[in-house]
């Protein structure tokens, strides 16, 4: 069974063009979960303007070449393609060769990620599991797994066993 997610292109939300563009030589081994330690955004204009400004700071204040994320979920369970299926991120220093990273968009050190996001984010695992972007046997971290950081906030980190739960399902199609 395919799975296939809505997702919002980087056009639709206004991306400026990467300055370069390194593609995963393997399906991601890993899944990294992030937050982006910001207030939550609400709709498309809010979100797409958060977005932007998340861009940019990656691009000016760190000097990656892109968005850091792979992909981004607002609290209503819309996804936004940051850098995409098969990209190299820049989200989880040295663990970004066979990783994907995907935010949350909010601050979860105080918030509590919606089950909205939770399930797209879900889905989001199996589509990139049943297009082979995901290795079936994925292994799901919080950035704090490996690095010293809060990061994805204490109430999404909790959680996190609920995501890796369906993609053991999928593998036996």
């Amino acid at each position: 069974m395919t799975h296939k997610v809505d997702i919002v292109s980087r056009s639709q939300w206004g991306a400026a063009a990467p300055l370069q563009r390194e593609v995963l030589k393997a399906s991601a081994q890993r899944v990294v979960i992030h937050h982006t330690a910001f207030q939550q955004c609400a709709g498309l204009k809010e979100c797409k303007e958060q977005l932007v400004s998340i861009q940019k700071m990656h691009m000016t204040d760190r000097h990656f070449d892109d968005i850091g994320y792979n992909f981004l979920v607002e609290a209503d369970g819309t996804v936004y393609e940051g850098r995409g299926w098969c990209v190299v991120g820049a989200h989880a220093k040295g663990n970004n060769h066979d990783s994907l990273g995907i935010a949350f968009m909010g601050n979860f050190t105080t918030d509590t990620p919606s089950t909205e996001s939770l399930s797209a984010v879900k889905e989001l695992l199996l589509s990139g599991v049943s297009q082979g972007f995901l290795h079936p046997e994925f292994v799901l971290l919080g950035h704090r797994d490996l690095g010293n950081t809060l990061c994805p906030g204490e109430k999404l980190y909790t959680v996190l066993p609920d995501l890796q739960a369906p993609h053991e399902a999928a593998c036996r199609k």
